[in-house]
């Protein structure tokens, strides 16, 4: 067996490993981020719709993004795919395969964020299903399959549009319809701060989350040839650095304390950011990068919050702000080197033309993603009698109301214990 292959299939089979194991920080980072009262749910919910999404990925999803005889908005072979290999390929077309699954179920864990705290469990069926088959697939092969995006040269080399903001603006059409938690607004307006429960959880979460980024960004290379990955890698650590602590600066100047949360949502905004042109600017950059990203974020939160949209684990600010913000910065600093897609950006001569191009790939994969989640979510209200549960069920908490059993049974089988005594 040739070397090269062998490296290149092992390096992408290590990276696809590190992506799934994202879903472990998803985990931790939802469930320290909520209320105690509906952890275990959290934790439940994630593992099952990683396996529906792999399944409708393995159906349709892959398919869609990279069969053969596609058009502008679709591929239309590799339907149920069989574990072929394909021929030429410098890698195992199943590691592939898998690689890509991976960011799939990354792309709906993000959107389901929006749901947090107070959705049915039969919503995040539906929509898990349809989301891998209708949304996700179809914004990855305008990118990266082939299609009309591709052509114009689009910029995304991870994806900070593909995979982020993708999910993200299908967590605002769900925030929407769903409405505020129980408690998070005042009747003159005024939020309430609703606390997560575990702040060590959540750091733990930003931290499997910083760790499976080599495997997002570094492995986006899927291939060994030069050990460029390792230059993809520095540039991701160096963002993801630079976000925290500007998210550390700006709480600290303005609300007179370093907030916790913050600076870990600015190290996830680096790393959200970072994600499209990782592989396309200079180091300094990064840094830049990720710098803007730590204060977008902190200010986006607030924006969101007077708006009355309740975002309980910053996925809107977090995934989409940032991602808006990586996917248009590759058209400023991609340098003439390394803008192996698309031209180089405006601040190394290449003029407007690929900031433009970052925007329209912004503005149409945005709006599509957030049309057809709400449309699809608008369905989910009507077949399923509504997206939320009930009042009564909210306030008991999606652990007990939704799976019968508590993630934290010595704590609340308890408390219910001295009730009834």
């Amino acid at each position: 067996m040739d070397a090269t292959f062998l490296m290149n299939s092992l390096w992408v089979m290590l990276s696809a490993v590190l992506v799934i194991f994202m879903l472990g920080g998803f985990i931790l980072l939802e469930a320290g981020s909520t209320r105690m009262k509906n952890a275990g749910h959290i934790a439940g919910k994630t593992i099952f719709t990683f396996g529906l999404a792999s399944l409708v990925f393995w159906a349709i999803g892959y398919a869609f993004i990279f069969g053969g005889n596609g058009n502008f908005f679709v591929g239309l072979t590799d339907f149920f795919y069989s574990g072929e290999q394909a021929e030429g390929a410098a890698l195992s077309t199943p590691v592939f395969f898998l690689f890509q699954l991976a960011f799939a179920g990354i792309s709906i864990t993000i959107a389901l964020g929006g749901f947090a705290e107070r959705a049915k469990l039969s919503v995040y069926l539906f929509f898990t299903i349809l989301f891998s088959a209708l949304v996700y697939p179809v914004i990855a092969h305008w990118i990266w399959g082939g299609g009309w995006l591709a052509e114009h040269g689009k910029q995304d080399f991870a994806g900070s549009t593909v995979v982020h903001l993708t999910g993200a603006m299908a967590a605002f059409a769900a925030t929407i319809l769903l409405k505020p938690r129980i408690g998070k607004y005042n009747k003159d307006g005024s939020a309430n701060n609703i606390q997560g429960h575990n702040q060590v959880y959540t750091a733990l979460g930003v931290l499997i989350l910083w760790i499976g980024w080599f495997g997002f960004n570094a492995g986006s290379t899927v291939s060994v040839d030069n050990g460029f990955f390792g230059f993809v890698a520095l540039n991701t650590n160096l963002a993801a650095g630079a976000g925290a602590v500007a998210a550390l600066i700006i709480s600290w100047m303005v609300l007179g304390k370093s907030d916790v949360p913050t600076m870990l949502n600015g190290a996830l905004a680096g790393l959200v950011a970072i994600t499209a042109s990782c592989a396309f600017v200079d180091t300094w950059a990064a840094v830049v990068i990720g710098f803007i990203a730590g204060i977008l974020v902190f200010y986006s939160a607030r924006f969101f919050e007077k708006r009355k949209i309740d975002d309980p684990i910053f996925a809107l600010s977090v995934h989409g702000v940032a991602g808006v913000w990586g996917t248009l910065s590759t058209g400023f600093f991609a340098t003439p080197e390394l803008a192996t897609v698309g031209l180089p950006g405006l601040f190394y001569g290449g003029g407007f033309t690929q900031l433009g191009v970052q925007l329209m790939g912004v503005v149409s994969s945005g709006a599509y993603a957030f049309v057809v989640s709400f449309v699809l979510l608008a369905i989910a209200k009507k077949l399923l009698s509504g997206l939320r549960v009930t009042e009564e069920e909210e306030v008991m908490g999606l652990d007990i109301s939704e799976h019968g059993s508590y993630g934290y049974p010595e704590v609340f089988a308890s408390k219910e214990q001295n009730v009834g005594s």
